[in-house]
């Protein structure tokens, strides 16, 4: 592949490096200057992401690098077709949380809103720097960042709740972080870089039981902050935080950080034919079923929306691995989509449950009966949303669905084109009660008038909705992850 040497992806990431230091010297005295940091940083890191698209969708690689550290070992970005998938989700919804962000905490009225705005952005520069980082030990470093700037917002409100799951938090991810660390010098040890390359760099590196090892190290590491059971504890707990930090930590920044590094592992460090040959695939694919099945029926017994919500994101993240588990081309295509259209769509089922506490102070589906006439718009997305998740045509969440369940059947494997239609019918099942309790049914505590949350609040719900019906109408459509997943299936499996 060729490759083009410039300075835009430390120019992307400097982005929202230099717009978090900016909100921390500007403070709370300038309100309005520090947010216009926050949308200004937000959308000058989309708009140099999106300045490097052509050059990646001719298939070629954007490249920079920091420093040589020692033989095989660089600080060094590196923007492929998949490094971009996750890029431009993350910097694109920063632009909208960033707006709801700003509606949310205002109307509410939140402390330490400069703390949290800075912490924001420091995050998307963690989580934006996992995406284009250009091998193990870049991503590592930006992986812990991120970890740590997103520790003060899910411990937001400073309660004993809080903190409490703000330290739960740290413990699973930073003790993910240290099967990493040592996978990540086994990895050294083994072949003398850390490079990524598509299809894996592994082959023919040790024994199978040193690989097999090496294989549940890493999955352990990154699969702490992917949520997959029984290491997803902390991601309930952490409903404690603020909607806003909830859509971040669901659709943008952390369990997508922890998913595209699972796919990093399996695609670009070992790569299809070692993991068929050690058959290490299939005990994966074994153990994300689980997961799957599982974290839906444990969201059928919640009541309270945001913890409904996060056993779903648990679902899809294991339903991500496992297209990518079953490595074939429409299995990988399919997990690569799910990433930014399960983005769309989770991020808009978050913020609507932030809309609803912002008028209301309501967080339980059973107090939600018949708040359809009181904020139809808000239910109108979230119908959008779940709907997509369920995998219901015209929501992107069809087209991801739909490829996922072609890559079981290219793989011959039925069991798993079950679970991923169980899964699709538990989603239902667990979605739809709250549409139906919320136009359907009267309830004296609601209101019968139109009362939406402010526009800031709700601007960005009907854009994200939006935007999961387009990107379901035209999957290829202004920004290409369409062309981007299949661009990248395809130098996977060498076709």
């Amino acid at each position: 592949m060729e490759t083009v040497h410039t300075a835009t992806p430390l120019l992307a990431l400097l982005a929202s490096l230099i717009g978090a230091f900016l909100i921390i010297f500007t403070g709370g005295k300038r309100p309005n200057l520090r947010e216009f940091w926050t949308i200004l940083a937000a959308v000058t890191q989309f708009a140099l992401i999106c300045s490097m698209l052509p050059h990646v969708l001719q298939g070629k690689i954007v490249e920079y690098t920091f420093i040589e550290i020692y033989k095989g070992i660089t600080l060094q970005l590196r923007v492929d077709t998949f490094g971009m998938i996750f890029a431009l989700l993350a910097s694109c919804l920063w632009i909208v949380v960033s707006v709801y962000s700003i509606g949310y905490m205002r109307t509410l009225k939140e402390h330490s809103q400069t703390r949290y705005f800075f912490c924001f952005a420091l995050a998307l520069f963690g989580a934006t720097g996992v995406a284009l980082a250009g091998n193990l030990l870049t991503l590592y470093m930006f992986y812990e960042i991120l970890t740590i700037a997103t520790f003060p917002l899910v411990a937001h409100q400073e309660t004993p709740e809080a903190i409490k799951a703000g330290r739960k938090y740290l413990v699973y991810l930073l003790t993910g972080a240290t099967f990493i660390l040592f996978a990540m010098g086994l990895t050294y040890y083994l072949t003398g870089t850390l490079d990524f390359a598509p299809g894996g760099f592994i082959a023919g590196h040790g024994s199978k039981e040193l690989l097999s090892l090496l294989f549940v190290a890493f999955i352990i590491g990154f699969g702490s902050k992917a949520a997959i059971m029984p290491l997803h504890e902390w991601l309930p707990s952490a409903m404690i935080a603020p909607a806003p930090v909830s859509a971040l930590l669901h659709a943008v920044a952390v369990v997508k950080a922890g998913v595209f590094c699972c796919l990093r592992v399996i695609l670009y460090i070992f790569g299809p034919e070692v993991l068929s040959d050690l058959g290490l695939w299939i005990t994966l694919a074994y153990f994300v079923s689980f997961t799957v099945i599982v974290a839906n029926i444990i969201a059928l017994t919640q009541d309270n929306l945001k913890r409904r919500l996060a056993f779903s994101t648990i679902n899809n993240l294991s339903i991500i691995i496992l297209g990518a588990a079953l490595l074939s081309s429409q299995g990988i295509k399919g997990a690569m989509l799910h990433i930014p259209f399960h983005g769309f769509m989770k991020i808009t089922l978050f913020m609507c449950a932030g809309a609803i506490y912002v008028k209301t102070r309501l967080e339980n589906i059973s107090e939600m009966e018949g708040i359809g006439r009181q904020m139809p718009i808000t239910m109108a997305a979230f119908t959008i949303g779940a709907a997509g998740l369920t995998g219901i045509p015209p929501v992107c969440g069809f087209i991801s669905k739909w490829y996922l369940c072609l890559g079981t059947l290219e793989a011959q494997e039925i069991l798993f084109l079950m679970v991923l239609l169980a899964s699709a019918l538990l989603d239902g099942a667990y979605f739809f009660p709250v549409i139906y309790g919320a136009f359907f049914k009267k309830s004296k505590g609601i209101k019968s008038t139109f009362d939406e949350a402010p526009v800031l609040v709700v601007a960005p719900i009907v854009i994200t909705a939006i935007g999961s019906l387009l990107f379901g109408l035209f999957p290829d459509a202004f920004i290409h992850f369409f062309q981007l997943a299949a661009l990248s299936a395809k130098n996977i499996l060498g076709g």
